[in-house]
């Protein structure tokens, strides 16, 4: 064999070897790709609905008892809601947070503390002037709304990142066949 077919052979085996040490690596940074999305999707997002769900359900317990003025709840109850919520909020907090996110979450926090404070002023008001709190809760369900619909889009995208890289992983096992 002369030496031009030896090194014709030489560099199509290196040739080989480079081909599947890259599509390798490709492969792995979409398997990590995939990984993450699907860590992302259930910490960030499915454990945030849940969070999300679980403050609603206490925002409308406070609304039926503003509603009725229910002065029972708000004597025994609602100092262990209001703690039920800022609980869920500090959990809610340690979810990673897309931008938009945080601009509602903020809002929902500012919305929360003033609901605090108007029950408050209704407590003190003898159960008459339920008009604030009722404007708090609106806020706070709207708020929470928008942080549930955010859910959705970002889970939506994570999904995408993940049929993106594992078409790209079928894409290079087809090539490597």
């Amino acid at each position: 064999m002369s030496f031009y077919n030896k090194l014709k052979w030489i560099l199509g085996i290196l040739m080989i070897f480079v081909l599947i040490i890259a599509t390798n690596l490709i492969d792995k940074n979409n398997f990590i790709q995939v990984r993450d999305s699907v860590v992302a999707i259930y910490e960030d997002r499915l454990i945030a609905k849940d969070l999300i769900f679980e403050m609603l359900k206490s925002v409308q317990q406070k609304e039926i008892a503003v509603s009725l003025s229910d002065t029972t709840f708000f004597e025994n109850q609602n100092a262990e809601v209001n703690g039920g919520l800022k609980i869920l909020v500090s959990r809610f907090e340690q979810t990673k947070l897309t931008s938009e996110e945080s601009n509602v979450f903020k809002d929902l926090k500012e919305n929360l503390q003033e609901l605090l404070d108007a029950e408050r002023q209704f407590s003190n008001s003898d159960y008459i002037d339920n008009t604030q709190v009722l404007k708090h809760i609106d806020g706070l369900k709207a708020n929470l709304n928008d942080l549930s619909e955010i859910q959705l889009k970002e889970g939506s995208r994570q999904m995408s990142i993940s049929k993106r890289a594992l078409d790209t992983v079928e894409l290079f096992t087809r090539i490597e066949i």
